[in-house]
């Protein structure tokens, strides 16, 4: 009780008390506002995430006991911190368990931690791609994950993918759940491929539409064992400035392809090069990098933003 001096039973006047409740909080609203200049404030976990850049990197079609070029490209991702892909046929010749452990282990198995891989038709020639899940600790068969500010969809074009199928109505429901401006996939098979060997898949149709239809900027395959990159694409696979782009990155060891019919969106191609694709995904924008193992020279590097 505040105690007035004018009023001897000891009560205060509404105007007095007033005044010194006023005063008080005058002095608890200086205070805060000195604390808050003297500590820092912290930014919320979705600022730091939104403003933050992240790395991914790999490529397909990788490991065989009859080369070396998978240690070749396995010494590039030495040097590059980040998420690691593997986009299929991670280990010739039938992705058997014998394969991953005496294959793929050796050299790219290392990342193994940090590496976010998807099957390849090769891992389907061991029954289920058991070696394939039994090595990567039974991974879905397909999920998807944020990285920096994009979300990520590491897909299986092994199995169904029809319209009806479990993998595209989840990939649908998720789109739809997880709204981003930047989205990437990456599965094995292209839609889209100028190589001789497999060329355009038109099984992938349901796939790269869906993808185009959310708006993803980036689809990364492997299969055909070259490097292409393609302009910006519709759903019908033509060069449109609001489009959404390819790689075929089937350089991570298996021996090299070559190309046949050039498609009119092709834009870079090269068969005569291991190498790895490395994309680093900005908050709005991304810059891709193919970085070719020691002694090549060939490489392609750019930047494009976010639809």
């Amino acid at each position: 009780m505040f105690k007035n001096h004018h009023n001897p039973a000891g009560t205060a006047t509404n105007g007095g008390h007033i005044s010194r409740v006023v005063s008080r909080l005058s002095l608890i609203a200086a205070a805060i506002l000195f604390i808050g200049t003297v500590l820092p404030v912290k930014a919320l976990p979705t600022q730091q995430t939104a403003a933050t850049s992240a790395v991914l990197v790999g490529a397909g079609d990788i490991s065989t006991c009859t080369n070396n070029y998978d240690e070749a490209t396995a010494k590039l991702i030495d040097k590059i911190p980040g998420t690691v892909f593997a986009d299929g046929d991670d280990a010739y010749p039938s992705g058997s368990a014998a394969n991953f452990k005496n294959c793929y282990n050796p050299t790219w198995g290392r990342f193994k931690s940090r590496t976010k891989p998807v099957p390849g038709n090769h891992e389907y020639n061991t029954p289920g791609a058991s070696g394939y899940f039994n090595y990567f600790n039974n991974i879905p068969s397909y999920y998807a994950y944020n990285l920096g500010s994009w979300r990520i969809y590491a897909l299986n074009s092994e199995i169904s993918i029809s319209a009806t199928s479990a993998e595209v109505k989840w990939l649908k429901a998720d789109l739809a759940a997880n709204p981003h401006q930047c989205v990437l996939a990456y599965w094995h098979t292209p839609r889209w491929s100028s190589g001789a060997t497999h060329g355009s898949s038109t099984k992938i149709q349901t796939l790269w539409s869906t993808m185009y239809n959310a708006g993803a900027e980036l689809i990364i395959n492997g299969h055909d064992h070259e490097y292409e990159r393609f302009a910006p694409m519709n759903a019908s696979g033509t060069a449109v400035s609001s489009g959404m782009r390819e790689f075929v990155v089937g350089t991570g060891g298996g021996s090299l392809y070559h190309f046949g019919t050039i498609l009119p969106a092709s834009q870079v191609r090269n068969s005569s090069t291991y190498g790895v694709l490395k994309l680093t995904l900005n908050p709005t924008s991304y810059s891709w990098q193919f970085v070719p193992i020691a002694g090549k020279t060939f490489t392609d590097s750019g930047t494009t933003s976010c639809r």
